[in-house]
């Protein structure tokens, strides 16, 4: 495991690294068709869009026609048929919300929407310490009791047969809008409006609870004639929703994302304004979604955690600019205090592990469980435990002062399924629900120890040794020397980046570390360059960013490193800069060998490829002759240019690879 600050520390993070291969002859026919470069195109098709009719709806993803949702969401028309009625006859509407940012821009959303078309409407969320996610029984009654006719679910009713059966019972009507994995029972609703119930080829299959949510509104607003007035403000909260929640950024997500992107610089929502003018974001015209999701999403996921909802709502609802200045200075002070909570209990976690006589990687898994953790952020901790040990990790805390009762979150590796290992401790928690990636729990304490043999039994059916590190995806090679602002400019065409289209990851072998200090919160600031193969001449420094990598400082000299393409901005000027996220010892940390073949001169190295050795030799032109061993074909041309595929065993390649593979050998 990587070892921490309490212990002998590693000089880099113990990491496995999957590279995608190098599709050189579709990257270069994608490339040239499309107008974009190779390195563009290998992303592409890392991402799986190996056809060019596909690839190009990626890019533009307006070039595909979109159905009518009225066609594909089976229940959207009754739905609007009772809602157009309830608003004409003045029946009260009541939105049952959540407390995540999915859930808090949904109902922001229909509240905003339902009160322009002239709708009595009021609100609920539940409480997360006190009642836990989703609608129940408690806020069905208060409905019935204050009058209201029709009940709305946003990001949250799917499940919630008996809350749904009561409303019935009571003569409420209601539409469920949810995106949450369908039970074996669905509840008695008039309406239910649920991606998971459509085609799966649909272009809406993808959707956060906040997507149903805007369409919904959208074409109820259509329905009544106010869709051009309501448009553009509902399509700001569907984005600021979409991201935070972490929905895939494919299908119509990425279509509607790039288009609400454009519009938050200048939103038309106060709390909006605001938000971005505290966070620090301001009237950037090129927004990226990191921006909404790193900066915005967890000043609203705050609120969620250990804050009162009703902030969120308030923020997103109010057109008053001061009352929307003052929430959201309470959710930068929030989230202030949600950043000391999630260091404090991580440092607790780390230090109560390593003091123990817990094993995670012999065990596959990390269940820690101790008194006075917030339960609104051990998710978050969770993850970062995760970073550190690259096992999967469910972290807990007592709800009540006689230890009897525990509750916790739990994160997942990509070969682990959360929900199946908690599935496997059926008749031992109280309650439990998630997918692959993530989960929730409740058990008693007695059952703590069964419950930890049961999680790593399970782990041992699905993880390998070499599982329990830290998996870093990289999408190609690059090169430090050419990286600048116009390649910066061209990886915007794959944003906006998200949950199955993630940002490009590069990777530089031999990168030269020439300064490094710690900064901030245990942050590593670098200055890094790599010299240039053929002459060994320092290339040009870039800076770079490794966030949390505290433990590992100093880091060695030299190092193969993964990282994103970002530009930092200081006083107007804007540079490049690296955020690095993985590290590895050079797999080659040499110039290369000079020889002589004919009356030229040229330098050859041998390097690993994915498993398999690759012999390259470099002319004084920046050349690259690449051959595998063992294969008749090689490919010909310089760095993030198009090659050209090769017979090397035709001359002169035949005795140019000879001589090399003599220099090498002979080094």
């Amino acid at each position: 495991m990587p070892v921490s600050a309490f212990t002998d520390r590693p000089t880099i993070p113990d990491q496995r690294w999957k590279l995608y291969p190098a599709e050189l002859s579709l990257a270069k026919q994608m490339a040239k068709t499309i107008g974009i470069s190779p390195m563009i195109a290998q992303v592409l098709i890392n991402r799986g869009l190996t056809h060019i009719e596909d690839a190009q709806k990626f890019l533009d993803p307006d070039l595909e026609p979109l159905p009518s949702p009225l066609e594909d969401f089976p229940d959207l028309a009754l739905s609007l048929e009772i809602l157009v009625q309830a608003i004409q006859q003045g029946h009260p509407i009541a939105i049952c919300g959540d407390y995540d940012a999915d859930g808090m821009t949904s109902t922001a959303l229909l509240l905003r929407s339902l009160k322009s078309l002239g709708a009595i409407v009021e609100y609920a969320i539940p409480s997360r310490m006190s009642e836990g996610y989703g609608i129940n029984e408690r806020i069905i009654e208060d409905f019935h009791q204050e009058g209201i006719r029709v009940v709305l679910t946003v990001d949250n009713g799917i499940a919630a047969y008996n809350p749904i059966a009561l409303a019935r019972q009571l003569g409420l009507t209601v539409i469920i809008t949810d995106h949450h994995d369908l039970p074996p029972e669905l509840p008695p609703a008039n309406a239910i409006l649920n991606p998971k119930l459509i085609d799966e080829a649909s272009p809406y299959r993808t959707m956060a609870g906040v997507g149903v949510a805007y369409i919904l509104a959208l074409e109820l607003a259509e329905s009544m004639g106010y869709g051009e007035n309501l448009r553009d403000m509902l399509l700001e909260l569907f984005t600021l929703g979409t991201i935070a929640d972490l929905a895939p950024l494919r299908g119509v997500n990425r279509r509607w994302v790039r288009r609400g992107l454009h519009l938050l610089p200048h939103s038309q929502i106060p709390g909006v304004q605001a938000l971005m003018q505290i966070s620090g974001i301001g009237n950037d015209k090129n927004i990226k979604p990191d921006a909404i999701g790193f900066r915005l999403g967890p000043r609203i996921n705050a609120i969620g955690r250990i804050g009162d909802p009703v902030t969120i709502i308030e923020l997103l609802t109010t057109d008053d600019e001061g009352i929307a200045l003052e929430r959201a200075m309470q959710c930068e002070q929030v989230n202030k205090q949600r950043q000391q909570l999630c260091e404090q209990i991580e440092y607790e976690a780390v230090q109560y592990y390593e003091n123990s006589e817990i094993d995670a990687k012999n065990d596959r898994v990390l269940l820690l469980v101790q008194p006075d953790w917030h339960h609104g952020v051990i998710g978050i901790v969770a993850s970062r435990l995760i970073e550190k040990y690259g096992v999967p990790v469910f972290i807990g805390t007592y709800e009540d002062d006689e230890q009897s009762h525990i509750r916790g979150s739990a994160r997942g590796i990509p070969e682990f399924n959360v929900f199946e290992a908690l599935e496997c401790c059926r008749g031992l928690t109280l309650k439990h629900g998630g997918h692959k990636a993530a989960g929730g729990f409740s058990f008693l304490a007695e059952n703590l120890d069964t419950i930890a043999s049961r999680l790593s039994d399970y782990a041992h059916t699905c993880l390998e040794p070499e599982h329990l590190k830290p998996l870093i995806t990289v999408d190609a090679e690059a090169c430090l020397n050419d990286i600048d602002y116009d390649l910066y400019l061209e990886l915007d065409a794959l944003h906006p980046c998200g949950m199955e289209n993630p940002e490009p990851v590069f990777w530089t072998r031999n990168v030269h570390i020439l300064q490094q200090k710690l900064v901030g919160r245990g942050h590593l600031k670098l200055t890094l360059a790599q010299d240039d193969l053929i002459t060994g001449e320092p290339g040009k420094k870039l800076g770079a960013i490794a966030w949390r990598w505290g433990d590992y400082y100093p880091l060695p000299k030299v190092l193969d490193l993964a990282y994103r393409i970002k530009t930092n901005e200081w006083q107007g000027e804007i540079s490049m800069q690296l955020e690095v996220i993985g590290a590895r010892h050079s797999q080659d940390e040499f110039l290369g060998v000079s020889f002589h073949h004919g009356d030229r001169e040229y330098v050859c190295q041998m390097v690993d490829r994915n498993g398999h050795a690759e012999l390259r030799i470099r002319n004084a032109k920046g050349e690259i002759l690449s051959i595998q061993k063992g294969q008749r074909k090689g490919t010909l041309g310089k760095r993030f240019q198009p090659v050209r595929e090769i017979d090397v065993t035709q001359e002169p390649y035949f005795s140019l690879i000879k001589a090399g593979a003599i220099a090498w050998n002979d080094r």
